[in-house]
């Protein structure tokens, strides 16, 4: 019978974790799915709500026994530029939605051919790199944001259809 989780605590850190999850940035949004432990146990997370979890966060069994929550090492490209340069590029990445680690002197992003091909023609230096993916969170909440509107009438959904 695997264990079963019920909530998260954030920013647990690995604080008396019975044991851990490694997942990737697109594992760590989730709801209910069956995952395997570092350890190898069964663990069904079946969370009221879909949540973005992060590096450092735990999951609550329900014998209040906590399973840490850790970033894997994913295949990123890690853009370096002048500071200049590098804003003006996270403009860029960021007018296209995509979810960005940013540190000083650099940002991260997962490998997307596209997205590599457009920053290297507007002059980024760019790198390989494996490494866990921490992106920011959004400026409307937590986590990972969907559904925001760009002020359009097409974008109310309330707005009267022709």
């Amino acid at each position: 019978m695997p264990m079963r989780a019920f909530a998260i605590r954030r920013a647990a850190g690995a604080e008396a974790a019975a044991d851990r999850v490694v997942l990737d940035y697109r594992d760590r949004f989730l709801r209910r799915r069956r995952l395997a432990t570092a350890a190898g146990a069964d663990l069904l997370v079946d969370l009221p709500e879909t949540v973005s979890l992060d590096d450092g966060d735990a999951l609550v069994l329900a014998d209040g026994r906590l399973v840490a929550v850790e970033a894997a090492a994913e295949p990123l490209v890690e853009i370096a530029a002048d500071h200049e340069a590098l804003a003006r590029l996270a403009w860029h990445i960021g007018n296209r939605h995509t979810p960005a680690e940013i540190a000083a002197g650099r940002i991260r992003v997962q490998r997307d051919h596209v997205i590599e091909g457009m920053l290297a023609a507007l002059g980024a230096s760019l790198r390989p790199v494996m490494a866990p993916f921490r992106p920011e969170g959004g400026a409307y909440g937590h986590g990972r944001t969907h559904g925001h509107h760009h002020g359009g009438a097409g974008d109310d959904p309330d707005a009267p259809r022709a």
